[in-house]
């Protein structure tokens, strides 16, 4: 049976903070994870997270799904680069999803890093996800910030949020890029292709179309033959933010065809020349951390 709270008096507020105050999610964020999985229903119709309720209201959440955990698998590699009581640090392999989007996939990196460290599997807000602070992409790699306790979480994800975490990516991008250069444009979702983002429209009434506010710093290092590699430092984190904002400038990503850039066949089958080389930030435990994740050898040969 689902749990249900009836609202009292002439309250009326919108129904995430509803849920918070009545004990039915532990958060807001959970509160809107709840209501965009459907699990949330006024009297008895499927709900919006801003959605106002009142009195006359009946709000029902769904039984959670006891079997959506993150399952343990000790056989997957993992290279650990900082651990401490509160924060572990791992270098992300590409290629490999960072953690299962349904109950029973066990080839992710929260599945490796559960079974080593099964603290970090309650750590988070989301069953799935455990303690994971930030996402990269499948076809990135580098440092991943796992928390092992419900506090850290929630402090390193206010840091990440406030830009408090610095985060240096290196890029391997076609075409020639001779100077510094910062790309503020905004990150909206392509019309057509769930897949894509692209550079939002600033102009447009719309905010799907117009997007999120996004900043990335752009540097180059050296030539790399007709590649250049380069030293970029995101300011903010919207998905595919990165890959977006160079191929915005004419210099995809090496391998990373969805938006443009060449293939290559020594690179396994989507997997793109991006890679978080150094992250830094304060941990709950021990105080300041700078990690440098080193570069995986199907990167490094092309550069070599």
């Amino acid at each position: 049976m689902p749990d249900a709270a009836p609202l009292q008096g002439a309250i009326k507020e919108r129904l995430d903070r509803y849920l918070v105050r009545t004990g039915l999610a532990s958060s807001r964020r959970v509160a809107q994870e709840l209501v965009e999985r459907g699990m949330v229903r006024i009297n008895g119709r499927r709900s919006k997270k801003s959605e106002i309720v009142g009195a006359e209201d009946r709000v029902e959440v769904a039984a959670a799904d006891r079997h959506a955990a993150i399952e343990p698998n000790a056989g997957l590699a993992l290279e650990v680069i900082h651990e401490d009581a509160a924060v572990i640090v791992v270098n992300k392999p590409g290629g490999v999803p960072c953690h299962p989007i349904q109950a029973g996939e066990r080839d992710t990196v929260m599945n490796a890093v559960v079974a080593r460290f099964p603290d970090t599997a309650s750590a988070g807000e989301k069953p799935l996800e455990g303690g994971l602070v930030h996402r990269l992409d499948n076809g990135t790699s580098g440092a991943l910030l796992i928390a092992r306790n419900r506090g850290a979480f929630e402090k390193l994800r206010d840091a990440i949020a406030a830009g408090r975490i610095v985060r240096r990516y290196e890029a391997l991008v076609a075409g020639s890029l001779e100077r510094k250069i910062q790309i503020d444009a905004p990150i909206a979702h392509h019309a057509k292709n769930a897949r894509k983002m692209v550079v939002g429209d600033p102009s447009s009434a719309s905010p799907k179309r117009a997007g999120r506010a996004a900043s990335t710093l752009a540097e180059p290092i050296r030539r790399v033959g007709e590649f250049t590699l380069l030293s970029v430092a995101p300011k903010t984190g919207s998905r595919h933010q990165i890959r977006v904002h160079l191929a915005s400038l004419g210099h995809p990503i090496v391998g990373d065809t969805l938006y443009g850039g060449p293939a290559i066949a020594t690179l396994a089958h989507g997997r793109f020349w991006l890679h978080l080389c150094e992250v830094a930030f304060d941990s709950p435990a021990v105080g300041h951390v700078k990690v440098i994740a080193p570069i995986p050898p199907d990167l490094k040969k092309l550069i070599d």
